[in-house]
C-alpha cells in the first residue's frame, strides 16, 4: 500500500482470523461456545509506505487463531467456553516506512492463540473457560520512521492465551 500527500489522517488494518464469535444478548443465557483451528496458515501481512500526512498514521496487521467474545445483562448467564488452537503459526506482520507526518505515528502488530473475554452485571453468572494453544505465534514490525512532529510508537506483541472476565453490580 502506498499513501503520499494526505490532507488528514492515513489509517489502515490487515486482519486474519480463524474462528471468532461476538454475542450479545439481554435475556437469560446458557452460552456454549466451542473453537477449535487446525489451519495450516492463519497469516496477515500489512506492507505501508506512507509520506506526507497532514493528519495523523495509524496502521495494524493482526492475526487471531480463536476469539469469543460473550456480553449479557440478564439475572442469570451461564458461560461455557472451549478453544484450541492447534494451527501451525498464526503470525502478523507489519512493514512500515513513515516519513513527513505531521501528527502521531502509531504502528502494531500481534498475533493470539486463543482470546475470550465476557462482560455482564447478572447476579448469577458462573463462567468456565478452557484454552489449548500448540501453536507457534509471531508478531513483526519492521519500520522505518522519519519526520514525524507528533509522537510515535511501535508495538509488536504474540500471545498464546489471553482471559478477560469482568462482572459488574448495578444494583447499591
Amino acid at each position: 500500500m502506498n499513501v503520499q500527500d494526505v490532507g488528514g489522517d492515513a489509517v489502515g488494518q490487515s486482519v486474519a482470523g480463524g474462528n471468532v464469535v461476538d454475542i450479545t444478548t439481554m435475556q437469560d443465557t446458557k452460552v456454549n461456545n466451542q473453537q477449535f483451528s487446525k489451519s495450516s496458515y492463519i497469516g496477515s501481512q500489512l506492507n505501508a509506505n506512507v509520506n506526507n500526512v497532514s493528519g495523523s498514521v495509524g496502521y495494524v496487521s493482526q492475526a487471531v487463531c480463536n476469539a469469543a467474545s460473550v456480553s449479557t445483562d440478564p439475572n442469570t448467564t451461564d458461560v461455557y467456553s472451549n478453544q484450541e488452537c492447534r494451527s501451525i503459526d498464526p503470525s502478523s506482520t507489519l512493514n512500515a516506512s513513515v516519513t513527513n507526518v505531521s501528527g502521531d505515528a502509531s504502528l502494531a502488530s500481534s498475533a493470539l492463540g486463543n482470546n475470550f473475554e465476557e462482560d455482564t452485571n447478572a447476579p448469577n453468572a458462573p463462567v468456565e473457560t478452557y484454552q489449548i494453544n500448540s501453536s507457534a505465534m509471531t508478531s513483526t514490525v519492521n519500520a522505518n520512521v522519519a519526520g514525524v512532529h507528533g509522537s510515535t510508537s511501535a508495538t509488536s506483541a504474540a500471545i498464546g492465551n489471553n482471559a478477560q472476565i469482568v462482572h459488574y453490580g448495578t444494583t447499591n
